[in-house]
Order: C-alpha cells, then sequence, then structure tokens
C-alpha cells in the first residue's frame, strides 16, 4: 500500500471514527438522561430521530428520491473504493527489463519472485524464504520475509540475502536499483537437554 493511501486510509478513519464517537456518545448520554448538548437537534430524551412532518416533508417532491437514490449510490462506490483499495494486493504483475536495445522486455513477477525466493531458500541457516514484489514496473521493491534456523546470526544472513539473491536479481533484471524490506524470524524450536 502506498503511503499516500495509507495517510488518506489513517485520516479517513479517524475522522469518521471520531463523529461517530461523539455522535453515538451523545445520544446514549442524552438517552440516559443527561442533558442534551447546545448543537443537539432535539429537545429531550424521549424525542424521535424524525418526527411525522420531518419524515413525510419532502415524499410528494418528484426529486427527492432520486437525489437520495443518487446520493447513496456515490456513497457506496466510495465505500466499495475504499474497501477495494486497501484490500487489493499489491503485488507487481510484470517488471520491465532494460535490453539495452530501447524497447524493453517485460519479465512476470512472480518469476523474478519465485526465483529471489529460490536463491534466498538456498542460503546457509534459512528454513523458509517468501518473496513479494511491489512498485512499479520501472521501479520494483521487494519484500522478503526469511524464516532462520535457530543457530543462524541475523547479521550473517541479511548480509547473504544483500550480496548473494537480491544483488542477483537486480543485475538479472537489468535494474539499477532493487529495494528490499527484509523481515527475519526465528524457527520455533524445542529446547535442547543440556547434560
Amino acid at each position: 500500500m502506498s503511503t499516500v493511501l495509507r495517510t488518506v486510509n489513517r485520516v479517513l478513519l479517524a475522522v469518521a471514527g471520531l463523529v461517530l464517537l461523539v455522535l453515538g456518545g451523545s445520544v446514549l448520554a442524552v438517552g440516559l438522561g443527561a442533558p442534551a448538548p447546545s448543537w443537539w437537534i432535539h429537545d429531550g430524551s424521549h424525542d424521535v430521530l424524525l418526527t411525522d412532518s420531518e419524515r413525510t416533508r419532502w415524499r410528494d417532491d418528484a426529486w427527492w428520491w432520486p437525489t437520495v437514490i443518487a446520493v447513496l449510490a456515490v456513497l457506496v462506490l466510495l465505500a466499495l473504493w475504499w474497501l477495494t483499495a486497501v484490500l487489493r494486493r499489491h503485488r507487481l504483475t510484470e517488471v520491465l527489463v532494460d535490453t539495452g536495445d530501447g524497447e524493453g522486455a517485460l519479465l512476470r513477477g512472480r518469476a523474478l519472485e519465485g526465483a529471489l525466493a529460490g536463491q534466498a531458500g538456498e542460503l546457509d541457516g534459512v528454513a523458509r524464504a517468501q518473496v513479494l514484489l511491489t512498485g512499479r514496473p520501472r521501479a520494483p521493491e521487494t519484500r522478503v520475509r526469511l524464516r532462520l534456523e535457530p543457530h543462524v546470526d541475523p547479521g550473517t544472513a541479511l548480509h547473504d540475502l544483500e550480496t548473494g539473491a537480491l544483488t542477483h536479481a537486480r543485475d538479472s533484471a537489468g535494474l539499477e536499483t532493487l529495494p528490499a524490506e527484509v523481515r527475519l524470524n526465528a524457527v520455533k524450536h524445542r529446547a535442547e537437554r543440556v547434560s
């Protein structure tokens, strides 16, 4: 997920949460008998949200229901767009490889992920390697997750990954840089008996 989308997501969630908290807390407080705030639209705890006259006020106007339906449809579409943007996997499907002739070639992202994961998995002490390509076709980035055996030094494993698999993938794809976010986890193991 891009930084801009992450920021927008957090701001929208914070604003929506704050509005819901203030409104919900106010409704609950007034319903339990607390005095209504100055901005409250009703007089007391026994008022209904919409009176009969408020509810039926625009029913006979021809523009009312199409406007309500259009506004609700736009809100639903915006909510669906936001939900798909949050849930969408940001996997890069193709990487543009510079072939030197000015045209370039497309490399499947999963092929590069598989090759990189295979080489990373062959490193000494790596039990499992997972790779995800993100970014843009001309500027890919990688997310690498390594599960390390208990005896492995994380610094050594990271150095081996950088000088081996990542350098080879960057050079093979003809990329100037290949930024990587690496997460290291240790494989759980039973305690060994010392005698």
